[in-house]
């Protein structure tokens, strides 16, 4: 098992990797837990896989469990389903002590982070990653919440997990798709600021997609480290976090367009936005028309999408620039962009949004 500490004060915790770890639960969550009671929650898919194994593993530490199993899909990011989720904890008698476990991928552990944050003003929660998504990204660095017709993500909290348990067996049940949008993730750290790690990914990448143990192993590792630094120098986004964006101002917006009903996965989103910000660094002079080749080269080498046309639904520029309007990252009216070479990714404001659209409108013919 390989430790990846977040240090962040008396909100420091550790991310914990290795392989069949849901197995040993109960004694990894235990040193963490206030009281010996928790509520797992987990979508209708997760459960068929692991939940079985997960609550016999807490029980097995004399742990008491309640679960709850909410609906599978981005879609359950909801003020309805978010809703219905702190309704069932509280009829559960979810105390200030107890502790959530969000077992799942991003979608899970958004929603559960949030109700987390603001159940009885602040419980704790246990992250449990099930996708490659989640492991890499989202069950790190405690923002949680849900998406809005206006966007993805625009209400939520930063609450930051007691730990993050990050078992590789699981990614041996995810469908091929799901990892490879996970696999975007991981990518977009070699793009932030590790050149050499997008190196090692062009040469080792499809071990990552393919199962090979090993591969997985420093993949997971890599990205862990990059986020886990960042967020410690940046937690609530004032600065350098906000590079973590890379790719999701267009991404986010293709996502919202789509309506968030499984057209798109976030990580095919992401893809795509990656290869928009290179585009438009291209077109502003901040990057070379060679770093762009070997993004998309090497994403669609990996089966993922490089532009918007491949996306099965019609999709509007000036409907996406309305989106990106409402990113997280505007700045006095002013959309953020995360723009630069492979390895030196920067914050950018006063982009001309004409050039924008030019990106938009190519890749949508593309």
């Amino acid at each position: 098992m390989h430790t990846v500490p977040v240090a962040l004060g008396d909100r420091s915790y550790d991310i914990l990797i290795g392989d069949g770890l849901l197995g040993t639960l109960g004694d990894l969550v235990a040193p963490v837990l206030r009281q010996k009671r928790v509520t797992i929650i987990t979508d209708s898919n997760v459960a068929k896989l692991h939940l079985k194994a997960a609550r016999a593993a807490l029980e097995a530490a004399g742990i008491h469990v309640h679960e709850i199993i909410l609906p599978a899909g981005e879609a359950t990011k909801s003020y309805v389903q978010f809703g219905e989720l702190l309704d069932k904890l509280l009829a559960l008698g979810v105390e200030r002590k107890d502790t959530l476990i969000a077992l799942g991928g991003g979608v899970i552990g958004d929603i559960t982070g949030f109700a987390a944050a603001v159940l009885r003003r602040g419980v704790d929660f246990i992250q449990v990653p099930t996708s490659l998504l989640a492991q890499v990204d989202s069950s790190v660095g405690g923002k949680t919440g849900i998406n809005t017709s206006a966007g993805k993500n625009l209400v939520g909290a930063f609450h930051q997990p007691k730990q993050v348990i990050i078992d590789l067996a699981l990614l041996d049940t995810l469908p091929a798709r799901e990892l490879q949008a996970g696999y975007a993730e991981v990518v977009k750290y070699g793009f932030i600021d590790n050149p050499d790690f997008f190196s090692w990914l062009e040469g080792n990448g499809n071990g990552v997609l393919t199962g090979e143990r090993k591969e997985q192993a420093y993949a997971v590792a890599e990205s862990c480290k990059a986020k886990a630094r960042i967020v410690a120098e940046d937690e609530f986004e004032a600065g350098k976090r906000a590079l973590l964006n890379l790719g999701h101002t267009f991404g986010h917006a293709l996502e919202a367009e789509c309506g968030y009903d499984g057209t798109l996965l976030h990580g095919e989103g992401v893809a795509i936005g990656m290869v928009m910000a290179l585009d438009l660094s291209v077109r502003m002079g901040l990057a070379k028309p060679s770093d762009l080749e070997r993004a998309n080269q090497h994403l669609r080498a990996t089966g993922l999408k490089v532009s918007a046309a491949e996306i099965n639904k019609p999709l509007d520029a000036s409907k996406l620039l309305s989106h990106m309007a409402q990113d997280k990252k505007v700045d006095a009216g002013e959309i953020v962009f995360i723009l630069g070479p492979i390895g030196g990714a920067a914050t950018h404001k006063g982009v001309d949004l004409d050039l924008v659209r030019l990106v938009l409108e190519d890749s949508l013919r593309a």
